[in-house]
């Protein structure tokens, strides 16, 4: 028991309580002094007050409710981010909920780390009650009582892997220990169970005494049910062989893929590990080819930036930009805008590192370094296969951004995506590599800047009442503020986030003649955007807003993903 308050203050509850005198009180003070011990626990295990108590006083300390063992739920609330395993560690359970609002019960109300952690992995507000832990494990129980978990049932009987050593037989024994049945199951289940949770991403993370799992749902990570540590080897041997890898090779990064069919979904998984102090780190991006296409039309553009959009997508030659962090949607958003313009009269050739999805009717050309085929040597071979339109997946480089520019000299449409925080800071980016202002004011012809924000849940979408510092921190005058807003308040259909699904945000800055004269000056990004914004480019946030009045996302979320803009 964990109980960090000032010892004076739970002391003198103590004793108005009657639950000891000032004689014990003084041995139990000097008893702790220099020990590292608590009052509540010294006085528990001198046997002067009764651990219920302590949690008595704890609670009226910190102005907390105490719930007795009779007041505890006879079935608790389940919530799918809330394993009994982590319910029974940490001595907590969920009581109740209300809107956004889960109630849990927890014997360490000073854990503020855990606390946290419910914060952040349920996106829900937290309320706190102070119960014995015996009390809260009865709950656990008698909600969980003979329902083993899948994992649990798979997991029990196996036998320790062991800690992979550097020798050829530590290599067949983890190579054996693979392609052992439960190891199999295990592995489809952290991936079965990450594709009905709609995760984009499954991490793996070895620590000290703990595997952790956590999948990414919606662009936030959230822990899930792990298997023990001793599992570790076996489990990354099984994925490592499912993606090709050297299992040998424990020292280096490495890259692979994993196709699987699952129920009828046919899913490739990129796969990436690097080792760290307690083993190698996986993590799994998913990608579930029945669900990556979606047309232009329904990535959540305003009706003007789209139109916008299809006119630049459309013209002869040029380089389009999309921008944003890593996860922001540019590769679905150039996939739809090559699927809106791909037709038996152009030729299309990508150039990828990895190629993601296989696009029916475009020539795609994975990047591989390992024998020199990086973007700038493919798209010095791809001009001469006659195109009329190129991505490239990434312009990393100056070798890459010359050889772009030179492509759309010679006639040819150029897509490609760049690392920025906002559209007209795509023109500073180029000029930082090294290109020539002159050659990028003749070729560039728009930049699309975008994030990926949650969207609101459908089966528990509420009005509710914005908080006044997050409408400030917009950037709103008072009189908007009054608008009518949404969000979820969180059900079974979206684990209680309140959010379910992603939806996109957008500025698109279109390079006019003015424009091209600010950059053959080397206008600043500020000064570019002040341009922008004058002459009538959406910002992210203010087409953010627009979604959030909408009632699709909140204004929270908008906050989150946008930087702070002048």
């Amino acid at each position: 028991m964990a109980i960090s308050v000032g010892a004076r203050l739970l002391g003198q509850i103590l004793l108005e309580a009657g639950q000891t005198t000032l004689e014990t009180l003084e041995r139990a003070l000097g008893r702790i002094r220099g020990s590292g011990e608590r009052l509540g626990e010294a006085l528990v295990a001198m046997g002067a007050v009764a651990s219920e108590d302590v949690l008595r006083a704890l609670a009226a300390q910190a102005n907390l409710p105490f719930l007795a063992r009779d007041e505890l739920p006879t079935s608790i609330p389940i919530l799918k981010n809330l394993s009994p395993q982590y319910l029974r560690q940490y001595r907590v359970c969920p009581v109740s909920i209300d809107g956004n609002t889960l109630t849990v019960a927890t014997a360490d109300p000073t854990n503020l780390l855990l606390l946290d952690d419910l914060r952040l992995s349920l996106a829900m507000q937290i309320k706190v009650a102070v119960a014995a832990p015996e009390g809260i494990l009865e709950a656990i129980e008698r909600t969980y009582a003979g329902a083993a978990t899948p994992l649990q049932r798979i997991v029990e009987g196996m036998e320790d892997s062991g800690a992979p050593g550097e020798g050829d037989e530590d290599v067949s024994h983890l190579r054996d220990m693979a392609f052992e049945a439960p190891v199999v199951r295990l592995v489809n289940l952290v991936i079965e169970n990450a594709l009905g949770a709609e995760a984009s991403d499954i991490h793996l993370e070895p620590f000290e005494d703990a595997l952790r799992v956590r999948y990414r749902i919606d662009g936030v990570l959230y822990d899930q049910e792990a298997p023990p540590r001793r599992l570790q080897a076996a489990v990354t041997s099984r994925i490592k062989i499912m993606a090709e890898m050297n299992i040998a090779e424990r020292r280096l990064p490495q890259d692979g893929r994993i196709r699987v069919v699952l129920h009828s979904r046919r899913v490739d998984i990129r796969v990436s590990t690097v080792p760290t102090v307690y083993g190698e780190s996986i993590v799994m991006r998913l990608l579930d080819r029945s669900t990556i296409f979606l047309p232009l039309e329904r990535l959540g553009f305003p009706p003007e930036t789209q139109a916008r959009l299809e006119r630049l997508i459309t013209l002869p030659h040029g380089i389009l930009l999309v921008t944003g962090p890593t996860g922001s949607g540019k590769t679905t958003t150039l996939y739809a805008a090559l699927d809106k313009i791909n037709a038996p009269d152009k030729k299309i050739i990508t150039i990828e590192d990895p190629v993601e999805y296989q696009l029916k009717g475009v020539n795609q050309i994975p990047v591989k370094a390992k024998i020199g085929l990086s973007f700038a040597t493919g798209l010095r071979h791809i001009v001469r296969q006659d195109p009329d339109v190129i991505m490239i997946g990434e312009i990393r480089d100056l070798e890459t951004a010359e050889i772009a520019i030179q492509a759309s000299l010679t006639g040819h449409l150029v897509f490609s995506t760049l690392h920025t925080n906002d559209a007209p800071g795509a023109i500073p980016r180029l000029q930082d590599m090294g290109c020539e202002p002159y050659l990028v004011s003749s070729v560039l012809e728009g930049v699309l800047a975008q994030r990926l924000v949650r969207r609101i849940c459908a089966s528990c979408r509420a009005p509710y009442e914005a908080e006044p510092s997050d409408l400030v921190a917009l950037g709103l005058p008072p009189g908007e503020w009054r608008q009518a807003l949404f969000h979820g308040r969180g059900c079974a259909e979206c684990r209680g986030t309140g959010y379910r699904g992603r939806l996109g945000i957008y500025e698109l800055f279109p390079i006019s003649e003015d424009v091209r004269s600010l950059i053959l000056r080397k206008a600043s990004s500020g000064e570019l955007r002040r341009y922008a914004t004058e002459n009538g480019m959406a910002t992210l946030r203010e087409d953010g807003w627009a979604k959030a009045r909408a009632g699709l996302t909140t204004v929270a979320e908008v906050l989150r993903v946008t930087q702070e803009e002048s």
